[in-house]
């Protein structure tokens, strides 16, 4: 058998294979005999035809068509014996038999590139530290105990601690309506902290039957400029109601708390807790989610398609069984597909580039730490050894691992820099601002020097 593997790009290669007859006649003979049982013959019962007749009858078709099932199996034997490592569906692309002479054939198969990493160690990362708000606390202890409130009809509105039902009609700035715009029975909850401030405020001293505007102002991004709108509403107030938050005690507390709590104090330091957990997981998120994306993007390359189509199939399948399993309507392959496209790119590129650093760093999970994970779990669900081990390698465990090691390693060596995200948020709505006034300006001189002109 004669090998030569081809580079035809950084992540495609190409197998020739050439091989004499004798080295594929036990193929042949097989091939001949499956044949034989399917041939009838005139003169012979089906299947017992002589072997030398379908040769001169049949021979050049039956062994045409063994050539590509060989040319299969052989590729594969080349894959194993040369440690190829093709990641999608290899592709036959010529094949040359001559009977009695040899069989030639090529395949096209794709294969994880070998990158010539840059950036990705010393990087500069921001990670947001997110902080508890007193006001976050109480936001949520009002919420909760609003849950337990009773309300009491009223004809004024006295302050924010009022629910109001009105219907909404939409207005031009001159106060005529604009048709096909009104809601009724819209229930706004004044206390609420979201509730648009000129509602809040404007409400307040109004009765059953009065009336108030406001505006809605709603700012939007297409590309890199801010749309911005205003919706002015007039409101017609046809119910008003005083929000009675219960009596705090120690049966509320037990209720709202889920017995987990006796005091308010308790409770609040409860949600306390949680805050600072969720903030705390989703800094680790934001940080870890720039960290990789950076890296992939001082890293680009042509990403093999046939690698990224895997990867979209394997999305698309867990997002089905996840929907079965969570009672949810299963969106069609073509929906999935779309939504899952851009993350199959991604996740592929960074598998790619994943598998290289580990390659660079010499980072590797070994038998040993298989071993050592198995006999923690064991001890835990009873499970042999053997058997988990058996499990990590059917599930890909050992891939999991490489590339929680690949992350722990890129982040002990990333420079972290601490920042506050509403700050930051700050900083990037006056440079927002600042754009969208040097293209006005831009535009008006434009356009008077286009005057000028005239």
């Amino acid at each position: 058998m004669e090998i030569k593997i081809n580079e035809i790009a950084q992540h495609e290669h190409e197998v020739e294979v050439t091989l004499k007859y004798d080295e594929i006649k036990p193929e042949i003979d097989d091939a001949y005999k499956k044949e034989r049982q399917k041939i009838a013959i005139d003169g012979f019962r089906k299947g017992k035809a002589p072997l030398p007749i379908i040769k001169k009858l049949y021979g050049e078709s039956i062994e045409y068509k063994a050539s590509e099932s060989i040319s299969n199996k052989k590729f594969w034997d080349v894959v194993d014996s040369e440690k190829l490592e093709p990641i999608s569906t290899p592709q036959l692309i010529d094949i040359d038999f001559v009977k009695d002479d040899k069989l030639f054939f090529k395949v096209r198969y794709e294969v994880k590139p070998k990158l010539e990493l840059k950036s990705y160690k010393n990087l500069e990362i921001d990670k947001p530290i997110f902080k508890v708000k007193d006001e976050d606390i109480e936001n949520e202890i009002n919420k909760i105990l609003k849950a337990e409130a009773t309300f009491e009809v009223a004809e004024k509105v006295e302050d924010p601690n009022y629910r109001i039902t009105t219907v909404l009609q939409r207005i031009n700035e001159d106060g005529s309506e604009i048709d096909g715009s009104k809601s009724e029975n819209i229930v706004i909850d004044l206390s609420e902290p979201a509730v648009n401030e000129e509602i809040k405020n404007n409400s307040i001293g109004k009765s059953v039957g009065d009336q108030f505007k406001f505006t809605f102002v709603d700012e939007h991004k297409h590309g890199e400029e801010t749309h911005r709108e205003e919706f002015i509403y007039n409101a017609d107030i046809q119910k008003i109601e005083k929000i009675i938050l219960p009596e705090v005690d120690e049966e509320l507390v037990k209720k709202i708390s889920n017995n987990s709590a006796t005091e308010l104090d308790q409770f609040r330091q409860q949600i306390k807790d949680n805050y600072e957990k969720y903030y705390s997981d989703q800094t680790e998120q934001i940080f870890q989610s720039s960290l990789l994306n950076e890296v992939v993007k001082n890293n680009e390359f042509e990403v093999p398609k046939g690698y990224v189509s895997l990867i979209l199939d394997r999305l698309v399948n867990a997002e089905k069984e996840n929907s079965k399993q969570q009672g949810r309507p299963v969106p069609n392959d073509e929906t999935l597909r779309k939504n899952l496209a851009q993350r199959a790119d991604w996740n592929s590129k960074w598998q790619i580039v994943m598998e290289n650093i580990a390659r660079a760093e010499s980072i590797a999970v070994d038998v040993a730490e298989l071993e050592k994970l198995a006999e923690e779990e064991a001890e835990k669900t009873g499970i042999s050894v053997k058997k988990l081990i058996k499990f990590y390698e059917d599930t890909n465990r050992k891939e999991v691992l490489l590339e929680d090691k690949v992350i722990k390693f890129l982040i002990d060596n990333t420079k972290i820099k601490e920042v506050d995200p509403e700050k930051a948020a700050q900083q990037e709505k006056l440079k927002e601002d600042k754009k969208s006034i040097q293209k006005t300006a831009k535009k008006s001189t434009s356009k008077k020097e286009k005057e000028n002109k005239k």
